[in-house]
C-alpha cells in the first residue's frame, strides 16, 4: 500500500539496523513513527496531506514491517527505545537533516519521547499520541492497568511463550488488538489492515515486537529512572494528543502526568479510540499542522 505518486520507498542502513521507509513532499522535515502492531502504513490518511507542507518521512521501526530485525539478548538492548531512537536520528542524518520535528503514536510515541531526551539538539518539536510515559504506567500498575493493557504483561513473558501463542493465529491476534483499542466506528482501511497482517505473519516480527515490550519492562525503565533521578526533562515543545474513548483517557490525568516530564506542553483530547491517525485523521491533521507549521525545524 503506497501513499501516492508523491511518495517513494527507500532503505537506509543505520549503525544497528536497515530501516525501510516511505518519504515524500517538500518543506521542513517531519518524521512520523508508528505503533504496535502496525507499520508506517498507519499514516496513510495523513502523510499525503502533510506532504503539501512538509518533507514527510514514515519509517518502519526496527523489528517491524519491512525494516530489519536485529538479534537480541537477555538485556533486550537491541529493542530499547534508546536504540530505536538512534536509528531514527541516523535515518534523518542520512537524508541530510541535523534537526527535525517528530510525531509518534503508541510505541512510536515512546521512541519519540526517548529521542527528545537523548537528542535534544536534533529534535525541534515533538507530538506523542495516546500514551502516558512508560515509567509512570509501570509505577502505577493496578488491576485496571493489568486488565486494560494485559498485552504489556503477556508480551514480556520469556522462553518464547507469547511468540508461540501469537504465531498460532497472528491474523486473529492483530485484528483483535485493532478492534479492542479502537472506537466502535474506527473504519480501518482494508488495504492498511492487509499490510499489517502481511508483516505480522512473519515470526521475526512477532519475536521482535515482543522484544520491544520486554525492553520496555527492563532496560527502558533503567534509562527512564536514570533520567528521573537526574531531573532530565523534555526541553523542546511537546504536544500530547489522546482519544476520549481510550484507556489512557480513562485512567490518567494525562496533562498532569506529562507536566512532570516536559517543560513546554500543550494537549488536546480527540473524539476517538486509541488509533488517532486512522480514527480521527482530520483532527490529527489540523493539530499537526498547527503545531509544526509555524516554526519548522
Amino acid at each position: 500500500m503506497d501513499f501516492g505518486d508523491e511518495f517513494r520507498t527507500d532503505r537506509i542502513r543505520t549503525s544497528g539496523a536497515d530501516i525501510h521507509l516511505a518519504q515524500g513532499g517538500k518543506g521542513p522535515p517531519l518524521l512520523l513513527l508508528h505503533g504496535y502492531p502496525q507499520t508506517h502504513v498507519m499514516w496513510h490518511r495523513l502523510a499525503p496531506e502533510l506532504a503539501r507542507d512538509f518533507h514527510v518521512i514514515c519509517p518502519d521501526l526496527r523489528g517491524y514491517g519491512d525494516s530489519s530485525k536485529p538479534p537480541s539478548d537477555t538485556r533486550h538492548e537491541a529493542y530499547s527505545k534508546r536504540e530505536m531512537a538512534r536509528d531514527m536520528v541516523e535515518v534523518m542524518a542520512g537524508l541530510g537533516y541535523k534537526r527535525f520535528a517528530v510525531a509518534g503514536h503508541d510505541r512510536g510515541a515512546r521512541v519519540a519521547h526517548r529521542m527528545a531526551l537523548d537528542h535534544p539538539d536534533q529534535v525541534s518539536r515533538v507530538c506523542v499520541m495516546d500514551i502516558a510515559p512508560t515509567l509512570h504506567m509501570f509505577n502505577h500498575t493496578d488491576q485496571g492497568f493489568a486488565t486494560g493493557y494485559y498485552h504489556w504483561f503477556f508480551l514480556i513473558q520469556p522462553d518464547g511463550l507469547p511468540e508461540h501463542m501469537i504465531g498460532a493465529d497472528p491474523d486473529y491476534f492483530l485484528k483483535e488488538k485493532l478492534n479492542r483499542w479502537s472506537g466502535p466506528d474506527a473504519g480501518f482501511d482494508p488495504g492498511a489492515v492487509a499490510e499489517y497482517v502481511r508483516c505480522f505473519r512473519d515470526p521475526r516480527v512477532i519475536h521482535a515486537s515482543c522484544e520491544d515490550y520486554r525492553a520496555a519492562a527492563t532496560i527502558d525503565l533503567e534509562h527512564d529512572r536514570h533520567d528521573r533521578d537526574r531531573k532530565r526533562r523534555i526541553e523542546c515543545p511537546l504536544l500530547v494528543l489522546w482519544g476520549s474513548r481510550g484507556f489512557v483517557h480513562r485512567t490518567y490525568d494525562v496533562m498532569a502526568v506529562w507536566q512532570s516530564y516536559a517543560d513546554k506542553l500543550e494537549g488536546r483530547l480527540l473524539d476517538c479510540g486509541h488509533f488517532l491517525p486512522e480514527e480521527a485523521p482530520d483532527d490529527v491533521l489540523r493539530e499537526l499542522q498547527r503545531w509544526f507549521l509555524p516554526v519548522g525545524p
